[in-house]
């Protein structure tokens, strides 16, 4: 009888490791005597901060030197030695589908015929955007695993085949990858590629970042709205001197259509059926600017929104219903400077501009600029003297005059929603706002700024000085990072309520770059700090913020990740000289896989760094040649295409 007793409490013990169902197979009682040992959690997650690029062979490629470091709460740690993978390039063939590759509302081709004889499509370099998600229902992938669905935005074209700069001028387009997840590792794979139709919204203008909502569906970007007084003027874009809305005429192969601006610089929604079908939605109610992309509040209303570009402002919209983008109220910001040290600080007061639906607003893009607004060329009583940034080679950045006509309020407010904001009393004096995201925890939102120039100094005083000076700040190439406190029972500047808890009342700098002389490289920014921060994602159970870059300043841009509690910033990924960071979304548990998101565009695009030392351009040059990044055109090498890929090896963070 002892032994037996022996043995069935070894076996009880045994159980006992394997968890409660195997406690029960071996006829052990939950109320047993023996002591398990709890299994230890993770406490934190750090990043090592591997060294910059240094020789050709790193400059020249896409790569990781990083780990991720894990502690449990027993005080041990783990190290997770980080890789990159790539998933696909922008100018593959996959299931006969370029993924880059531009397209028209019927979805043929459109040809690049910039050089006789050498006619070939259009495949757009920089692919930006990612929302990796999971949708119940979803049809095997035939490869074994779990069936993901993958979107990814292509921002533009760089150059034509004649070495001419297409940006701007081309329709652009989105690509849905059906990915198969390993079930064992997790790794990923392209099963099945489509191109995202566009049509029923009249196509797709310049997407640039994007995110993931907390419904499960992609919220995309339409950067650098056409400028319709410029358009209903003859406008042309000062480097091609072809029309504005060029893309839009090429997306319709030419047709006699009656296309408006007002239809651009649009949310787009893209929702994601368990068979890979996806309906598309343009959010007019969300207002018209040069959005980077939209970031939701954990209340599923409150979205804050990047205005990328020069004299730009800081938006707010709070939708009716949850889970719903349809309807709701806008606003815009005002910077009340309390300091100008570093990136400065300020707190923040609301302009409400107006509440509409999509439909409402839709409804009024038949108007014309002119329609909405009276103009004069000087100071005129009655007149509103504003300067924001209109997004077109006619104008500009540019001093304007303009009084609103009777009855335009709302028009004004949804479709020239920057310009409504200057002459209510809004900040337009932003530079760059690019990346937002959320820490839901700690009520922050997180926003880049890529510079800190033009609009941001001290305007005050000269020949030409601004109508208005909200922000005074010492100029910084180099861009930062800024933290926004959020908070409930606010209201707006005319005393009524905002319904929310996520109004962002005070701003300030978290993270800056640092400007240096060109140092031997070409450099023109400290290699150890961010430079020109753009897409921003915080992970909530690493507590770490990842900043990707789109910089001149550094030769080789980088992929960054700072702990909000340590304060330690580490470089985890090198991006391919003269190339972007991009693409950067943080998944932390899909089927139990974690994974970081991460493309790069236009490798081998020298255009923003002006000091990179001629040999070194000569020998990355070529080895870009040599791995198909780049190729060569009648004035020189060009961009050839970007990737799409994740940071593999990271830790499970359950």
């Amino acid at each position: 009888m002892k032994q037996q007793k022996s043995s069935g409490m070894m076996l009880c013990v045994a159980a006992a490791a394997l968890g409660s169902a195997a406690l029960m197979a071996a006829g052990c009682s939950s109320d047993s005597t023996t002591v398990v040992p709890s299994t230890p959690k993770i406490a934190t997650v750090t990043f090592t901060n591997m060294s910059a690029a240094k020789t050709d062979d790193e400059r020249a490629t896409v790569y990781s030197g990083s780990s991720a470091v894990v502690t449990f709460t027993d005080g041990k740690t783990k190290t997770y030695p980080l890789s990159y993978k790539t998933l696909f390039q922008s100018s593959d063939v996959i299931s006969g589908i370029i993924p880059g590759g531009v397209v028209d509302y019927s979805g043929a081709a459109i040809m690049d015929t910039s050089v006789a004889g050498k006619t070939t499509p259009f495949i757009s370099d920089a692919p930006d955007a990612n929302s990796l998600l999971k949708v119940d229902g979803a049809p095997a992938t035939g490869l074994g695993g779990n069936p993901l669905y993958l979107v990814t935005h292509y921002e533009y074209q760089t150059l034509d085949n004649s070495g001419t700069s297409r940006y701007g001028l081309l329709p652009m387009t989105m690509s849905l990858a059906t990915l198969d997840q390993n079930k064992t590792d997790g790794s990923l794979a392209v099963a099945r590629m489509k191109k995202i139709d566009f049509s029923s919204v009249g196509g797709l203008w310049i997407p640039c970042a994007g995110s993931l909502s907390p419904w499960n569906t992609h919220l995309g970007s339409e950067e650098y709205e056409p400028d319709a007084r410029a358009v209903e003027a003859g406008g042309t874009y000062s480097t091609s001197g072809l029309p504005i809305l060029t893309p839009m005429t090429l997306y319709y192969s030419n047709l006699l259509l009656t296309l408006s601006p007002y239809n651009y610089g649009i949310s787009p929604e893209v929702i994601i059926n368990a068979d890979g079908s996806t309906v598309v939605l343009k959010h007019y109610s969300m207002g018209r600017i040069a959005r980077e992309l939209n970031q939701v509040m954990p209340d599923n209303r409150t979205v804050y929104m990047g205005d990328d570009g020069d004299y730009t402002g800081l938006f707010m919209y709070v939708a009716d219903k949850e889970k719903d983008l349809s309807s709701g109220t806008l606003y815009a910001g005002k910077w009340e400077q309390k300091s100008n040290i570093g990136a400065g600080e300020a707190s923040l007061t609301w302009y409400r501009l107006g509440h509409a639906s999509d439909a409402e607003i839709k409804a009024l893009t038949t108007l014309k600029f002119s329609d909405i607004f009276e103009t004069t060329t000087a100071d005129t009583i009655g007149f509103s003297k504003i300067k924001t940034n209109n997004n077109s080679g006619t104008t500009g950045v540019a001093v304007e005059w303009l009084k609103l006509k009777p009855g335009m309020e709302k028009a004004a407010a949804f479709l020239e929603t920057r310009r409504y904001a200057a002459i209510l009393g809004a900040t337009t004096e932003f530079n760059k706002m690019e990346g937002v995201s959320v820490n839901a925890k700690d009520k922050k939102v997180y926003l880049a700024m890529t510079r800190i120039q033009n609009g941001m100094e001290d305007k005050s005083t000269g020949a030409t000085p601004d109508p208005v000076n909200n922000i005074n700040l010492p100029k910084l190439l180099a861009g930062a990072v800024y933290e926004l406190s959020l908070t409930g029972g606010q209201a707006d500047l005319s005393g009524t309520a905002i319904n929310s808890q996520y109004v962002a009342t005070y701003m300030s700098g978290l993270l800056i770059g640092q400007d240096i002389a060109a140092d031997a490289v070409g450099n023109t920014a400290h290699i150890d700090k961010i430079s020109n921060p753009d897409n921003l994602k915080y992970s909530e159970t690493m507590r770490t913020l990842f900043i990707g870059e789109d910089s001149g300043q550094h030769v080789n841009n980088y992929l960054w990740a700072y702990n909000v509690d340590t304060k330690t910033l580490s470089r985890i990924l090198s991006i391919p000289a003269g190339a972007e960071s991009t693409g950067l979304q943080v998944v932390e548990n899909l089927n139990g896989f974690p994974y970081i998101m991460s493309n790069f565009q236009h490798p081998a695009d020298w255009g923003s760094i002006k000091t990179i030392e001629a040999g070194l351009k000569a020998r990355l040059q070529q080895k870009m040649l040599d791995s198909g990044l780049a190729v060569t055109t009648s004035i020189g090498v060009r961009p050839a295409k970007g990737a799409i890929g994740y940071l593999s090896g990271l830790p499970i963070l359950q």
